[in-house]
């Protein structure tokens, strides 16, 4: 079958190896001739363009499965909101955008609860930030303007190999951390991150379903930075003064893991992390 994926970076471009490793044919959208050769080496079937020129945007027909999971590169001179909206209705509204399905990729911003209870796919959505209203705007958009199934994936802190270095130079220079200490911190691997998109495609009865992908146990931040200074050798984790009463939230992902058969590799911190350094 035939796989397209606009945002072919640090999660989308490991979803693109396991399709290509189950014989699939994959496509990527790219606004870089050099990223496209890189695409290539790799097997994967580059297409430039780019969301903020719809012109640009032509795609091949026959697509199964679309995976978007675009960031912002604020190199391009675009804000979030005109790169994750603007850009996302450019998508949709392509005349060749005709997958049989889409996956999208938002985040567990949308949630703006600070006082350390549980949330799932039924809690109330009010961004405390931008960004997570930012999020849920285009979230609503992939509901309104998909004619076709689809599914949203709000994904926690994606964390995983090559993403834990600046955190180790902080952690080496002493350098404070944000946020409150006593705060929670809810984090996916990006290994399991991929199987939540593998899962979610292959089941039938996941259509226009929206889940919550995080692992198995939300932590305390001093915990998990704690735990990196342990892993890298470096001295314990300093905070700044932070706001007290700001608990976060602790996800429950609870419905992926029943709806999507979902076994995390990874289920928290305690075996990720050193998996990952």
């Amino acid at each position: 079958m035939s796989k397209l994926i606009i945002g072919c970076g640090y999660l989308g471009l490991r979803v693109a190896h396991q399709w290509r490793e189950n014989g699939d044919e994959v496509y990527a959208l790219t606004r870089s001739v050099e990223t496209a050769e890189q695409f290539r080496q790799l097997g994967i079937h580059p297409i430039i363009g780019d969301v903020m020129q719809p012109e640009t945007l032509t795609f091949p027909a026959g697509i199964s499965t679309c995976l978007y999971a675009i960031g912002l590169d604020r190199s391009a001179g675009f804000s979030q909101r005109e790169v994750y909206v603007e850009g996302l209705k450019n998508v949709l509204t392509a005349e060749t955008f005709q997958p049989q399905r889409l996956i999208y990729i938002s985040s567990t911003s949308v949630y703006g609860q600070s006082d350390g209870g549980v949330i799932n796919e039924e809690s109330p959505t009010e961004p405390a930030r931008d960004n997570g209203t930012v999020c849920l705007d285009a979230e609503a958009l992939v509901r309104e303007q998909m004619k076709t199934p689809w599914n949203i994936l709000r994904l926690s802190g994606i964390y995983g190999p090559g993403r834990l270095l600046a955190r180790k130079e902080k952690l080496a220079a002493r350098e404070p951390m944000r946020g409150n200490p006593d705060g929670y911190l809810n984090l996916i691997h990006v290994d399991d991150a991929v199987k939540a998109v593998l899962k979610c495609e292959a089941n039938p009865d996941a259509v226009n379903e929206l889940f919550l992908i995080s692992d198995n146990r939300p932590v305390l931040r001093r915990e998990y930075y704690t735990l990196l200074a342990e892993q890298f050798g470096t001295p314990e984790p300093v905070f700044e003064d932070a706001d007290a009463d700001n608990l976060a939230k602790q996800c429950d992902n609870s419905k992926a893991r029943e709806l999507l058969d979902f076994a995390l590799k990874y289920p928290s911190i305690t075996e990720g992390v050193p998996a990952s350094v």
